[in-house]
């Protein structure tokens, strides 16, 4: 299927390694020019040339972090008018019990999983309904259907961008216009691999067999591809969806028991 987005313009940020990467990798085969934004410069570049030379778009690559107001001013610098925004958050915050962490915990985590898109949002999307086409691909969790005790942190900062654009979305479509949300479930990714390290050693349990159970234990009984997640956020980037907006779509191999 031609997506009907060669020639736009995208942003995505955490785009050296991982989930961003395979967004980008996902747009740009499907000739979506790139600005792409990480804290690590020499990561950044290798991943920006290895995009162009796989794809032959054009990529620019900003180094810079992406929750503070300086990292944002030098995306925005660089691509002022993108076509697609995929928003994604850095590293998750700490783990712990909700109830011992302080105030400055909390503005941290909503910094960096509410708020840091949310201003990328509202830069961006008055001009994409000026020129009447705009995606935006909000990178979230699973944790926002199926909470974790100890992951309030992560939890609570991306429930309040759901709401966000759950409300925001319903007043763009009408100008051509979406927002959509991806929840990655276990994607086989660098940092899943040592968030899977980090709990197996915190379980007693650091050979290995953990995993292996937690294999068995989901309906797909394997990890999740990232080029699967990319290939989700290139659709809800694409012009036929158009359509869809307002929705978190879950990537996570039905480990999400629910029915909607």
């Amino acid at each position: 299927m031609d997506l009907g987005i060669a020639g736009r313009k995208a942003f995505v940020s955490g785009a050296s390694k991982g989930l961003g990467r395979a967004c980008a990798l996902a747009l740009a085969s499907e000739g979506v020019n790139l600005t792409i934004l990480a804290r690590d410069a020499g990561r950044l570049e290798k991943a920006a040339a290895e995009l162009g030379a796989a794809t032959g778009v054009e990529v620019t690559a900003v180094a810079g972090d992406i929750s503070t107001e300086e990292g944002r001013a030098a995306a925005l610098a660089a691509c002022p008018d993108p076509d697609i925004v995929v928003n994604n958050a850095g590293d998750a915050p700490p783990r712990g019990d909700c109830l011992q962490w302080g105030m400055e915990d909390w503005r941290a985590a909503l910094n960096d999983h509410m708020l840091t898109s949310l201003m990328m949002i509202r830069a961006t999307v008055p001009g994409m309904v000026e020129r009447g086409f705009g995606r935006v691909v909000n990178i979230t969790s699973g944790i926002v259907k199926m909470p974790i005790a100890n992951m309030a942190l992560a939890t609570a900062p991306r429930l309040g961008l759901t709401g966000f654009a759950a409300g925001l979305a319903r007043q763009t479509v009408r100008h051509n216009v979406t927002i959509n949300n991806l929840l990655p479930g276990a994607m086989d990714t660098e940092r899943f691999k040592v968030h899977r390290e980090e709990l197996a050693k915190h379980e007693g349990n650091p050979d290995g067999a953990k995993e292996s159970a937690q294999l068995a234990s989901g309906p797909a009984g394997r990890w999740g591809d990232p080029a699967e997640f990319g290939a989700a956020c290139a659709f809800l980037s694409s012009a036929q969806a158009g359509y869809i907006t307002g929705q978190s779509l879950s990537v996570d191999g039905g480990r999400f028991p629910g029915t909607l």
